[in-house]
């Protein structure tokens, strides 16, 4: 898909939070994402050895926080100029799960491009929970389960 001139604006916003904030190995990635009605929400990732919020999931946080209705346009952008870089496999689901119709930028400088998440995880995992048909692999209670 076409970058519109409020894409570059995200990967700018990300970009000035990046050199700002990811100053040590904790913080390593910056991201910014945006609502229909423009408004802007940016997060850092949280690293921990044993494990933690990138920073899409620390914007989408930020995002419910301040009130915000469903996300438009996501991107993450790494320290020290590296650029745009792609979601992780996790933060693909959770924006899916999120948000179906958020459109992710990707790719290289030169050729950004903003494109739907499902194209980045075509075949999604549902969980049970979110299954309606009872007979779509909702897994039966175990008859060992204590209770």
């Amino acid at each position: 898909m076409t970058m519109r001139d409020t894409d570059r604006a995200l990967v700018q916003a990300a970009t000035a939070v990046a050199k700002l904030r990811c100053r040590s190995d904790n913080h390593t990635v910056a991201a910014a994402a945006r609502t229909a009605d423009g408004r802007v929400f940016t997060g850092v990732n949280v690293y921990h050895f044993t494990g933690g919020p990138c920073a899409e999931v620390v914007a989408i946080g930020a995002a419910a926080t301040q009130g915000a209705g469903a996300l438009e346009t996501i991107v993450a952008v790494g320290d020290r100029g590296r650029g745009v870089i792609p979601p992780c496999g996790r933060c693909r689901q959770v924006l899916l799960d999120y948000f179906p119709s958020i459109r992710v930028i990707v790719g290289p400088a030169d050729a950004l491009r903003a494109v739907p998440v499902a194209e980045l995880l075509p075949t999604e995992y549902v969980w049970a929970d979110h299954q309606v048909d009872a007979g779509a692999g909702v897994p039966a209670p175990r008859e060992d389960a204590a209770g």
